[in-house]
C-alpha cells in the first residue's frame, strides 16, 4: 500500500518527521518498507545513511531544487522554424518570459491558438536544474543537469518537465499540465512535493489498506485527531427509488449491497492533483469516472464498481432493472473487463440482472456493462462480500485485482454506503453529473461488532504493564473503540470498520495486542518472569530429529524444507502409472491459495523428488534430506488429520564433487545410500540393523530393500523406479532415495550407550574369502562370523565379491577383512587359529560355505 504523505495529512495532522512516522508505524504493525521522496527535501543525514530512520526502511527518490524547478505558465505555443516535431513555448516563470523548446505531443493541439487564456501551468526546470534522465537506458536511475545548447538552430537552456523527469511516475509521453490554480513562480516542491510511504499490509491489519485506514493508525500512535472525509453529497436528481431494484439470494455470501445513481456525466480527464496521487499510489489514471472509483477505494478502503445504467435498462427490456447477487449456474460464462471469456465455477458469486451475469462479485466487472466513451448515466455499486468466497474465486480464475485484494482480506459492510456516497461526490465534482437522491441499500446480514471485557489485572498479567482502567480506555478510544469503565474492568465495543476482533478469550487477546501496539512495544518495561518455571521435560522426538539433522549434515547432505501443501497430480508422479493413490483420501483445503496447492501432502518423498528435479540443471551432485510431516485423513468424526514425521533422503550424481586433486566421478548407487544409512544408525547407537530385499511401487524392482531394527521395519530405500523417473526431469544418473518413519527410530535410539577406551593392545588382521551359495546374503555370513568370534572380533568389513567359473555356478566368493583384538593382552597365533576354525566350522555347517582355495 503506497500512501502519499500529502494525502495522509488531509485526515490527520502529522507533526513529526517522515522517518520518525515510518518508524512508529512499523512498531505498530504497519511495516514501512520504503520512503520514496518525490520533490520534498530528503534530509541530508538520510542521504548518507546517518538519519533517524531505522535500517528496516529504505530511502529513495530525490528533491526538487526550489530555486530551479518552479511552476511556469505557457502563454503561447509556436511552431519550430526548422523542425516539424518540435514546438516553441513562450513561458512565464514568475520572473521573466523564456522561449522553451519541447517535443511534447500534448502541447501540439495548442499551435492553432495565439494567446492562451488561461495559460497552461507546467513544471518548469530552469538552467542548471538537476532532473532524472528520461532517455537513459540504464536500469538504475540516472540524473542529468540542464545545460545551454542549440537544437535545430534554436538555443535551449530550460525545459518543461514530464512526470518521469521529476520521479513522479514512468510517464514520458508529454509534459505535466498542472491544475489552473498553480501559482506562477512557486517552487514546485512547495506546490506538490510529496513523499510516499510503501507499507506492507499484513492480512491481520487489512483494515489499513486505505489512506483513511493508515490515518487512523497514525492518529492512534501519535494521539492526534482524525478528520473524516465529507459524505455530504449534493443530490439534485430524482430519487433512486423505483429506478432500480436489488435482490440478494444468499446473505452469507453478500451481507450488504448498496447502489447510487448519477446521470449526465462527462468523461473528462481528472484534475491533475488526482492523477498525480493515483500514480504515486500505483494506479494508472483513466478518466474522471474510473478515477473516482479508484480514488475512493484508495481513500476509504471500499472497492466500487460502475455500471453503464443505459446498458442495464436496455437489458431489462423496458422493465425496472433488477440487480441480483447469486452464485453461478452450471456452464455459465462471463467476459470480464480484461476481454477474457471466463468459465465460472458454481461457487462463484456474481452480480447479475434478469438477462445474465454482469460481474464477478468483488473481483472484476463484465465487459458488456462497463463504462465506455458514450456512457452518460452510471449506476454505482458498493457491497460487502464473503472474504473466503472471494479468495476462492480469485484463485480459481487466476484473477487478482485491487478489489479482490481488499475483499478477500475482509471489508466491513459499514463501508459500502460510505464508499458510494464519497464516490458520487467526486463524480459530481469531476464530471458535472447530477446525483439521484438517496441510495438503494439492502442489508440482510449485519455483523455483530464484538464487545470485549478486560481488566487492568489481565493487562498486567499478559503485557507486564501497570495501566489504570482510565489509561486502557484512552488507548482503545484512540482506535475508535467505544469504551466504558464497569467497576473492575472495561467494556469495549469494536468500531464498525473492523472485522479482526474476536469474542471471549480471543477478543481479550486482540485487545491486549491493540493496547500494546498503541502504547508502544518499545515502551513495554522489561520484567522478570513472575510465574513459577514449569518442570523441564524432554521431547524425545524433537531431540532425535535434531540428532538426525546433525548427523546427515556431517555426512555431507543438505537439508531442504518443502511445502506441506501440494496437489494430487504432483504427488501421483512418485508412483508408477496405474499405482496412483485415490484423490479423495487426501486432506483437502477449503480455501487453497493456488490451483497447485490444494491438499496436504501424503508422501514426503514426492516433495523431495521435486527439489531434485528443480536442482539437477544447476548441480551435478545432489545429496538432500528432509524431515517433515505427512498428513493422512482420519475418520469423519475427527476433524484433525493424522500427522506423522518422516525422514526422506535422496542422492544422485557423482560420488564426490569435482576437485583439483581428483574426484570419484562414478554415479552414486544403492550401496552409497546403504552406507549413509548404516553410518546414521551407528551414530544414533541403534543396534540390530538389518536389510531385506523388498519391492515397493516407487522403487526399482531388484534394487529396493527394507530397513529393519531387529524384526521391526523402520524404513525402505532403493533406486527410484524407471517409470517414476520418466515422470520427472531427472538427470541420466539414477536417483537413490530412502524413507523412514521417525517414530520407530525414536523407540530404538539408545539414551545410554557404552563408551570404550582406545585399545592399547595390537590387533591381528586377517582376510577370509568365503564361497557361499548365490542366494545367501553377505550380511548373514558376517553375522555368523561375528557371533562365532565374539568380542575378540572388533571389526569385520566386506571388501570383495567375486563370481566366475573358478568359483562354480550359482556360487559367489565373499572376501572379509577381520580385525581381532583383546582389550588386555596380545593374541597368539594359536588363539587366532582356533577362532578361525570355529568360524569355518559354523559356516560349513549352517550355510554350506567353505574357504576359497
Amino acid at each position: 500500500m503506497k500512501v502519499p504523505i500529502t494525502w495522509l495529512r488531509e485526515y490527520v495532522n502529522v507533526d513529526i518527521s517522515i522517518p520518525e512516522l515510518a518508524h512508529r508505524l512499523t512498531l505498530a504493525g504497519l511495516e514501512v518498507e520504503e520512503i520514496h521522496y518525490v520533490g520534498l527535501p530528503v534530509p541530508e543525514d538520510e542521504q548518507n545513511g546517518q538519519g533517524e530512520h531505522r535500517p528496516e526502511t529504505k530511502i529513495t527518490g530525490f528533491s526538487w531544487d526550489p530555486e530551479k524547478i518552479v511552476v511556469g505558465a505557457v502563454r503561447e505555443v509556436m511552431p519550430h522554424p526548422n523542425a516539424d516535431r518540435l514546438v516553441l513555448c513562450r513561458l512565464d516563470d514568475g520572473e521573466e518570459e523564456h522561449t522553451v523548446l519541447t517535443g511534447a505531443p500534448n502541447l501540439f493541439p495548442y499551435l492553432e491558438d495565439d494567446e492562451l487564456d488561461p495559460p497552461l501551468k507546467v513544471a518548469y526546470a530552469r538552467e542548471g536544474a538537476t532532473i532524472i534522465d528520461a532517455y537513459s537506458e540504464s536500469k538504475e536511475t540516472e540524473f542529468t543537469s540542464i545545460r545551454r545548447k542549440k537544437i535545430r538552430g534554436v538555443e535551449s537552456y530550460s525545459m518543461a518537465c514530464s512526470e518521469k523527469e521529476l520521479g513522479i511516475s514512468d510517464e514520458h509521453e508529454g509534459v505535466i499540465i498542472l491544475d489552473g490554480d498553480a501559482p506562477i513562480g512557486m517552487p514546485l516542491s512547495d506546490y506538490m512535493g510529496d513523499a510516499v510511504l510503501d507499507i506492507a499490509i499484513t492480512p491481520n491489519i487489512a483494515r489499513a489498506a486505505s489512506v483513511l485506514g493508515v490515518a487512523r493508525e497514525v492518529a492512534a500512535v501519535t494521539d492526534a485527531d482524525l478528520k473524516y472525509p465529507s459524505l455530504d453529497v449534493k443530490a439534485e436528481g430524482p430519487s433512486i427509488e423505483g429506478q432500480v431494484q436489488i435482490e440478494i439470494t444468499d446473505p452469507e455470501l453478500n451481507p450488504r449491497f448498496v447502489l447510487g445513481l448519477i446521470r449526465d456525466v462527462e468523461r473528462v480527464p481528472s484534475p491533475y492533483w488526482v492523477q498525480r496521487r493515483l500514480r504515486l499510489a500505483g494506479i494508472r489514471p483513466i478518466d474522471s469516472v474510473v478515477d473516482a472509483t479508484n480514488y475512493t477505494m484508495l481513500e476509504i478502503g471500499e472497492p466500487l464498481h460502475a455500471f453503464d445504467f443505459d446498458v442495464l435498462q436496455e437489458r431489462a427490456e423496458g422493465e425496472t432493472p433488477t440487480i441480483i447477487t447469486r452464485t453461478a449456474e452450471p456452464g455459465e460464462t462471463l467476459t470480464t473487463l480484461d476481454d477474457v471469456k471466463r468459465e465460472l465455477d458454481e461457487f462463484t458469486e456474481l452480480v447479475t440482472d434478469t438477462a445474465g451475469p454482469l460481474s464477478i462479485a468483488g473481483v472484476m466487472g463484465g465487459a458488456e456493462s462497463e463504462v465506455g466513451e458514450g456512457t452518460e448515466d452510471i449506476l454505482l455499486e458498493g457491497a460487502a462480500w464473503n472474504f473466503i468466497n472471494i479468495h476462492k474465486t480469485a484463485n480459481a480464475q487466476n484473477l487478482s485485482s485491487e478489489a479482490s485484494y481488499r475483499f478477500e482480506r475482509g471489508v466491513h459492510p459499514e463501508l459500502a454506503p460510505q464508499g458510494v456516497l464519497r464516490c458520487l461526490e467526486w463524480m459530481q465534482k469531476w464530471t458535472g453529473g447530477t446525483v439521484a437522491e438517496g441510495l438503494m441499500d439492502e442489508y440482510p446480514l449485519p455483523p455483530d461488532d464484538p464487545i470485549v471485557f478486560l481488566s487492568a489485572a489481565e493487562v498486567k498479567r499478559w503485557l507486564g504493564m501497570e495501566l489504570s482502567l482510565q489509561e486502557i480506555k484512552e488507548l482503545l478510544e484512540r482506535l475508535e473503540f467505544e469504551v466504558q469503565i464497569d467497576e473492575e474492568q472495561i467494556r469495549a465495543k469494536t468500531p464498525p470498520h473492523r472485522l479482526d476482533i474476536g469474542e471471549g478469550v480471543v477478543g481479550k487477546a486482540d485487545l491486549l495486542e491493540e493496547i500494546a501496539r498503541v502504547y508502544g512495544y518499545d515502551k513495554i518495561p522489561e520484567t522478570h518472569l513472575a510465574d513459577e518455571l514449569p518442570p523441564q521435560r524432554g521431547n524425545p522426538m524433537l531431540e532425535v530429529e535434531e540428532r538426525v539433522r546433525d548427523i546427515l549434515l556431517g555426512l555431507g547432505l543438505r537439508e531442504v524444507v518443502t511445502y506441506r501443501i501440494t496437489s494430487p497430480e504432483a504427488e501421483a508422479r512418485c508412483y508408477p502409472p496405474g499405482a496412483k493413490p485415490e484423490e479423495d483420501t487426501y486432506v483437502s483445503l477449503q480455501n487453497p491459495i493456488t490451483k497447485d496447492r490444494t491438499v496436504m501432502r501424503k508422501r514426503l518423498l514426492a516433495s523431495v523428488l521435486e527439489i531434485v528435479e528443480n536442482n539437477y540443471r544447476v548441480r551435478q551432485r545432489i545429496p538432500l534430506f528432509e524431515i517433515g510431516p505427512e498428513f493422512h485423513p482420519r475418520p469423519k468424526d475427527d476433524s484433525l488429520p493424522e500427522e506423522n514425521a518422516w525422514l526422506v533422503i535422496a542422492i544422485t550424481g557423482p560420488r564426490t564433487p569435482q576437485a583439483w586433486q581428483g574426484s570419484d566421478t562414478e554415479a552414486v548407487d544403492f550401496f552409497d545410500l546403504k552406507g549413509i544409512i548404516e553410518e546414521l544408525f551407528q551414530r544414533l547407537h541403534i543396534g540390530e540393523l538389518g536389510f531385506e530385499k523388498s519391492q515397493r511401487e516407487a522403487y526399482h524392482p531388484g534394487k529396493c530393500a527394507r530397513v529393519l531394527v531387529g524384526k521391526r521395519e523402520v524404513g525402505v530405500f532403493g533406486e527410484i523406479h524407471p517409470l517414476v523417473s520418466d515422470q520427472y526431469e531427472f538427470p541420466e544418473t539414477p536417483v537413490i532415495a530412502a524413507e523412514f518413519a521417525l517414530e520407530p527410530l525414536v523407540d530404538h535410539v539408545s539414551k545410554r550407550y557404552n563408551v570404550e577406551p582406545i585399545p592399547e593392545q595390537p590387533p591381528v588382521l586377517e582376510d577370509l574369502a568365503i564361497v557361499v551359495g548365490e542366494e545367501v546374503p553377505a550380511v548373514e555370513v558376517a553375522d555368523l562370523i561375528r557371533q562365532t568370534a565374539g568380542e575378540i572380533l572388533t571389526e569385520i568389513r566386506l571388501f570383495d565379491v567375486y563370481r566366475g567359473a573358478q568359483i562354480g555356478e550359482n556360487e559367489k566368493s565373499l572376501a572379509y577383512n577381520l580385525v581381532y583384538q583383546h582389550p588386555e593382552r596380545t593374541l597368539t597365533d594359536e588363539e587366532v587359529r582356533k577362532i578361525r576354525e570355529s568360524i569355518l566350522y559354523r559356516l560349513d555347517k549352517e550355510l554350506d560355505a567353505h574357504l576359497r582355495e
